[in-house]
């Protein structure tokens, strides 16, 4: 990107409330069929412009079209049983009622790229599209067939591939994988999870991301971080080997976190999507303390590789607490640019 510190959002902002009931995840739909395709559409509309009206540069969809980053990709694959759910420890962390792979895993056809190429025609600003990663999808349901995390992954890989391929073609300049998967099964990202990621991103030509966070603000999440001590270090487990990849971008929490800065020196080269916004609080930042957290990340990531952006999604979120946290975080980033100027 040409504009020295490029801002954008990781993922999620709050639904309107006609279209799903508001602050939650797993939001059921409000409308049905058409009326539903075109309450999609216009809610995409809305995220679009309280992102350009924040002063945004990366535009993303604001996850208006699904009910869940992870299973509606899912939803639209073959091989998989959403009626008859069980009930699984997400993370390790919260219960979920999840579907169940009961077959061979099949991309059937494009989930997201009609949606894409919608968010194209609305705008000229680079846009960012997010996909789930094939870890977090693996622990987003129950597996009766491959009874193999790291088979299931693959085969989640060799989809989310064929997606990404079509973003691309669509005019997605940023493709994101989202996997907090990642920050707790630190043997499974070695031995096989960045392996299944290098998949998933074979053969693009556009710029990739991941997304590796503490999860939504949601009690769970929140209550598992009390437990995490004075030092956040699960990224130590795991950035030599995304130093390693093909990954562009990495996408990091750090405001409001216990992760220490010094840490991002392990993958010095990546651009970095450096979390300055909170989504666990409905405080508001100020410009300032969102300058504060990125001065911290520019003592180890050089400012053309910097990339301001939230720590995660804010679906749970209030519309207005989200829209000024946006405003902030623009704020926050100009006075670190008009520093940089000096």
């Amino acid at each position: 990107m040409k504009k020295l510190l490029p801002t954008s959002i990781v993922g999620s902002l709050p639904k309107p409330s006609w279209l799903a009931p508001p602050e939650k995840l797993w939001s059921p739909w409000k409308l049905e069929k058409k009326e539903l395709l075109e309450g999609k559409q216009d809610a995409l509309r809305i995220a679009l412009q309280e992102q350009q009206l924040a002063g945004i540069d990366i535009i993303s969809d604001g996850e208006q079209t699904r009910q869940h980053f992870v299973t509606t990709f899912i939803e639209h694959l073959s091989g998989v049983d959403f009626e008859n759910r069980k009930i699984v420890k997400i993370r390790d962390r919260y219960d979920a009622s999840v579907p169940v792979v009961v077959d061979q895993v099949t991309r059937k056809k494009a989930v997201f790229v009609d949606d894409a190429k919608f968010l194209r025609k609305q705008t000229n600003k680079p846009i960012k599209w997010a996909l789930p990663g094939p870890m977090t999808m693996v622990d987003t349901l129950h597996d009766n067939h491959y009874k193999s995390r790291e088979k299931l992954a693959w085969e989640f890989a060799k989809a989310l591939n064929e997606e990404a391929r079509e973003l691309q073609d669509a005019g997605v300049d940023i493709i994101q994988f989202d996997e907090p998967a990642f920050n707790v099964f630190f043997n499974d990202v070695n031995d096989w999870g960045m392996a299944a990621m290098e998949k998933a991103i074979e053969g693009l030509n556009c710029e990739t991301a991941i997304h590796i966070c503490y999860g939504y603000g949601i009690k769970a999440n929140n209550d598992w971080k009390k437990t995490l001590g004075t030092e956040w270090r699960q990224y130590e487990e795991i950035f030599p080997k995304i130093q390693k990849s093909n990954i562009d971008i990495v996408s990091l929490e750090c405001h409001n976190s216990c992760v220490p800065f010094n840490l991002i020196e392990l993958i010095r080269g990546k651009k970095i999507m450096v979390g300055a916004i909170d989504v666990a609080t409905n405080n508001i930042e100020t410009s300032e303390e969102v300058a504060t957290t990125l001065r911290q990340a520019l003592k180890f990531v050089d400012p053309e590789n910097l990339y301001p952006s939230t720590n995660c999604g804010m679906a749970p979120l209030s519309r207005n607490v989200a829209q000024g946290k946006l405003n902030a975080l623009s704020k926050g980033v100009e006075i670190i640019r008009k520093e940089l100027a000096i």
